[in-house]
């Protein structure tokens, strides 16, 4: 690491001291490509607030005057334009004389084969571990040191349904969101961690929610908060979904030669839980399902990773099913549960089409696993588990015979979080504890 490169890390580091004041001004950018970003900040008053931005070894021109309202939570958005390929930009928002600074690369162009660092988990803040007053959410400090490209936040990013309160944490989430006011309170409590604010300022993120955005094992068009928990979502992170669909969450983007990412939305399309499961039942909805197919299908990158916030292999839910999986707790699959109807029939076109070198990122289930499954002679997914960032600990269980598979490592208990270094030779996988240390390592070479 480079002199200057390690003065912006104890910077960034210093910033984010456990002792400090959740800070008042908040800033991240998101869904990053070769030409553009999008920048999201949370002001301190209503009124106009200046974002600035430019390379980050030169200096920032004004860029945009956004008008920050109540009835948005003082949260904006823009998207940032005509940037160039692999290159450190940064930025800077202030109002009311505040100020705060961030900074993002661009991807390199698509027929570049760039490494690329990429951290990946989920669920933060989940039963009583929401922010301990001694030292907050310290899994953030570990993953900003490692210094990511990317990270993908695989769901779950608040947990709108649960209390959580207690001397030991910090106050402000001890209680369960039932209206909009609510939803902002679980995503602004969590944002305000001194840890998790400087980790964005550096690092850009692809969010994505899973159940606990709104309430436990929801499908979409069957929840009346729904919307709610939508609405709070797109305001809380850099996302902007297209004008003709301003609700989409499933989104793609491209890193290189080397990457393309899937994103998908588990939540919004799905059928209930409960229906019997069948060719009529659906996690994802045609369009994106299409969507998926034919994207993954086109894609000339080396590896297609696809983020699905629940897992292909392991059952949960309580009454009904509420991963992809039909398995029993045994993984014994059986009829009637789950979506594996559909994550087969989406598995056995990809496998029709040529499709190779495909990996599946997920949370959610409160451990972390390697899990390489062979549903057919052949054909092999990878399917990658990280996360809990801070909840209570899940533990390994007996996977879904269904698609063969070959459990490589398997650890619960702890914190952590997933790092994919991709590069030409192929892609090493890391499990990482929130302390730092490496619970396990291993390296897929591209088919």
């Amino acid at each position: 690491m480079s002199s200057s490169a390690r003065a912006g890390l104890a910077a960034l580091l210093l910033l984010a001291a456990p002792a400090a004041a959740a800070p008042r001004l908040l800033v991240a950018s998101g869904d990053v490509t070769a030409t553009s970003a999008v920048l999201w900040l949370r002001g301190v008053a209503e009124g106009e607030a200046l974002v600035e931005w430019g390379p980050a070894d030169g200096a920032l021109a004004p860029g945009a005057r956004l008008r920050l309202t109540r009835a948005a939570d003082l949260t904006a958005r823009v998207a940032v334009t005509g940037l160039a390929p692999a290159t450190r930009y940064a930025y800077r928002v202030r109002q009311r004389g505040e100020a705060a600074r961030g900074e993002f690369t661009t991807a390199p162009e698509p027929d570049t084969p760039a490494p690329v660092r990429v951290h990946w988990s989920g669920d933060l803040g989940g039963g009583r571990l929401c922010r301990p007053r001694a030292g907050g959410y310290r899994i953030f400090r570990t993953m900003a040191e490692r210094r990511p490209d990317v990270f993908l936040f695989v769901g779950d990013t608040i947990y709108a349904d649960h209390r959580c309160g207690g001397p030991d944490v910090v106050p402000g989430a001890d209680f369960v969101a039932v209206d909009l006011a609510g939803f902002r309170a679980k995503h602004r409590y969590n944002r305000e961690d001194p840890w998790l604010a400087a980790f964005l300022a550096r690092t850009p993120v692809y969010a994505i929610w899973d159940d606990h955005e709104v309430r436990n094992d929801f499908a979409g068009p069957t929840e009346p908060l729904m919307p709610l928990g939508r609405q709070a979502f797109l305001e809380y992170w850099p996302i902007l979904p297209p004008p003709e669909e301003p609700g989409r969450l499933y989104r793609k983007f491209r890193w290189g030669r080397l990457l393309e990412v899937f994103i998908l939305d588990t939540r919004q399309y799905r059928s209930p839980n409960a229906e019997r499961d069948g060719p009529g039942k659906t996690m994802l909805g045609a369009a994106q399902r299409q969507w998926l197919l034919d994207g993954l299908t086109a894609s000339t990158a080396t590896w297609k990773v696809v983020v699905s916030s629940v897992s292909l292999s392991v059952p949960t839910g309580r009454r009904a099913r509420d991963s992809w999986s039909s398995a029993t707790i045994w993984g014994v699959p059986e009829d009637g549960a789950g979506f594996a109807s559909e994550r087969d029939a989406i598995l056995a076109t990809l496998r029709d089409r040529g499709v190779r070198n495909l990996i599946v990122l997920a949370a959610d289930v409160h451990h972390a696993e390697v899990i390489r499954h062979r549903p057919w002679p052949g054909f092999v997914v990878w399917e990658l588990i990280a996360g809990p960032l801070s909840a209570p600990p899940g533990r390994p269980r007996p996977l879904d015979l269904a698609l063969n598979p070959e459990s490589l490592f398997a650890r619960g208990g702890v914190n952590n979080f997933g790092e994919l270094v991709i590069e030409p030779r192929g892609v090493t996988v890391r499990l990482i504890a929130e302390e730092g240390a490496v619970l396990f390592t291993h390296t897929i070479a591209p088919e």
